[in-house]
């Protein structure tokens, strides 16, 4: 999907929400936008939740005793409305079917997105292309994870869990920054092309890369653990 279309979508859902919370809409997006950045600078010390409320409620003001009502307003928002934006995806089977090859040759999946959004709207995200959480052994969602992309100690925290070197482990992924900097600590990687994100212009020849497909392909010739 292109992420210029998924942010339109997105946040014309999302301001019909506080509209009815009696929020004010441009001041609510705004404030979302400033929780949002609190959480890429998260040092690690609360959940990437309790970084985007604190500062949601700093940014906006006024808002004691109704953060707990609106954080549960905005859960329901993405297993509900939320759906709608899957209107801007481009559907495709690949990634059922590479996800079911890697699980079926015994490999560890994790869905390693940048944990921006609570699980709810992770779940709701993967149901658009057939998916479940169920499918991944690990998942991250602004919940479960204290530190954003391209913060290498979000990457150490999804090794710790899992209880591996980073050697041993592929990111894969469609942004050179925030995907690729998994290589700088040995990581393995592999840049997807289709709606490749590279808006600091960075070199990236030096990745293994290809479109979903190729990768699909690739994954066949894994051997079997």
């Amino acid at each position: 999907m292109s992420q210029d279309a998924f942010i339109e979508a997105y946040f014309g859902e999302l301001t019909e929400t506080f509209i009815t919370l009696g929020l004010d809409a441009e001041r609510s997006i705004h404030a979302v936008w400033s929780g949002t950045k609190a959480m890429l600078k998260n040092d690690g010390s609360v959940s990437n939740a309790d970084r985007f409320w604190h500062e949601f409620s700093s940014f906006y003001g006024g808002l004691e005793g109704r953060l707990a009502d609106i954080e549960e307003a905005t859960d329901r928002f993405y297993i509900n409305e939320f759906n709608r934006v899957q209107e801007v995806i481009t559907p495709t089977d690949i990634p059922v079917k590479l996800i079911s090859t890697l699980r079926s040759k015994g490999y560890t999946v994790v869905l390693a997105t940048n944990p921006l959004f609570p699980p709810q709207a992770v779940a709701s995200r993967l149901g658009w292309i057939g998916l479940t959480l169920a499918d991944f052994d690990l998942h991250t969602d602004y919940q479960n994870a204290r530190f954003c992309k391209p913060n290498l100690d979000y990457y150490r925290d999804i090794f710790t869990a899992l209880k591996v070197e980073p050697e041993q482990c592929l990111m894969v992924g469609n942004t050179v920054l925030e995907d690729m900097c998994a290589a700088e600590l040995g990581c393995g990687t592999y840049l997807v092309t289709d709606y490749l994100e590279n808006p600091e212009n960075s070199d990236y020849s030096m990745y293994n890369q290809g479109t979903l497909a190729e990768f699909a392909v690739w994954a066949e010739q894994l051997p079997q653990l």
